[in-house]
C-alpha cells in the first residue's frame, strides 16, 4: 500500500496508506456531451465504456506524491483532476486535492484501465477537507500548464461530476471506508496544444479564499536496450 501525506490549511497533517485507488471516466456533469466524445475517441480506435460514468481499478502503489514520472515512450500525457482521499469514518474525513492522471496514449486503444495502469496518479501535498469547501464546490477552479506554462486544460468542478456522486457510489458499494481515493475524470483539453509534454503542472483553486492548492512533474523517459 502507499502512504500518502496531506498538509491541512491550519498546516497539520494527515496520513493515510491507500488500499483501493480508483479512476473515474467519462465523468462530465453533461452526459450527453461525454456521449458525443466517447464517439469521437471510438472513431479513433479508443474503446467505448460499457456505461458511462466509468470507474477503473487502478494498482494502489500508483497513487504518488512524487516529481517525476517515469514512462517507456514518448506517447504519454497527463490529466487534471481533482481527487477525494477517505482517511477516516466521519464526513469531515474525507480530504480533497488535486491530481493527475498520468495516461499511456498507446494502450489507450487497446483499453482504458490498461493505459491508466501504465502511468502514475501522482496527487498533491496539499489537501482541504471537502466539508469545508463543499458549499461553494462548483466554482473551484481546475487548470493545467505544460512544459513552459502553456495553458491545456481550464475550467470549473461545476464540468464535472460532484464529490457526492463518487462518496454514494462508494458507499453503496462498501467502499467508502479509509484508505480509498478516487480520481474525478478530467476536463476537455484545449486545443492546438501538445499534450504530449515533458513536464505537468495541476492547480485545484478557491476564488473565494485565493487559495490553491498545485503539483507539479517532469516526464523522465526510460532508458531502451532493445528487445532479442
Amino acid at each position: 500500500m502507499t502512504e500518502l501525506r496531506f498538509e491541512l490549511p491550519d498546516g497539520t497533517i494527515e496520513g493515510i496508506r491507500v488500499h483501493t485507488l480508483l479512476n473515474g471516466g467519462y465523468a462530465g456533469r453533461n452526459q450527453e456531451d461525454v456521449a458525443a466524445h466517447v464517439a469521437e475517441l471510438a472513431e479513433l480506435g479508443v474503446p467505448a465504456p460499457a456505461s458511462t460514468p466509468a470507474l477503473y481499478a487502478i494498482a494502489p502503489y500508483l497513487a504518488q506524491q512524487t516529481d517525476e514520472v517515469p514512462v517507456q515512450h514518448g506517447r504519454t500525457s497527463g490529466e487534471a483532476e481533482w481527487a477525494l482521499v477517505i482517511t477516516g469514518p466521519e464526513p469531515g474525513d474525507v480530504l480533497l486535492t488535486a491530481a493527475c492522471d498520468h495516461t499511456d496514449r498507446e494502450l489507450e486503444v487497446h483499453g482504458v484501465a490498461w493505459s491508466k495502469n501504465a502511468g502514475l496518479d501522482v496527487l498533491a501535498r496539499q489537501a482541504w477537507r471537502l466539508t469545508d469547501v463543499a458549499d461553494r464546490i462548483d466554482s473551484l477552479t481546475l487548470r493545467a500548464w505544460v512544459d513552459d506554462d502553456v495553458l491545456i486544460q481550464d475550467g470549473k468542478l461545476a464540468e464535472l461530476l460532484p464529490p457526492e456522486y463518487w462518496l454514494n457510489f462508494l458507499a453503496d458499494r462498501g467502499l467508502r471506508e479509509p484508505g480509498v481515493a478516487v480520481l474525478s475524470g478530467t476536463i476537455p483539453m484545449l486545443p492546438g496544444v501538445d499534450q504530449f509534454a515533458g513536464r505537468w503542472r495541476v492547480e485545484l483553486g478557491d476564488p473565494a479564499t485565493g487559495r490553491a492548492i498545485e503539483l507539479s512533474y517532469r516526464v523522465r523517459r526510460l532508458p531502451e536496450f532493445g528487445e532479442k
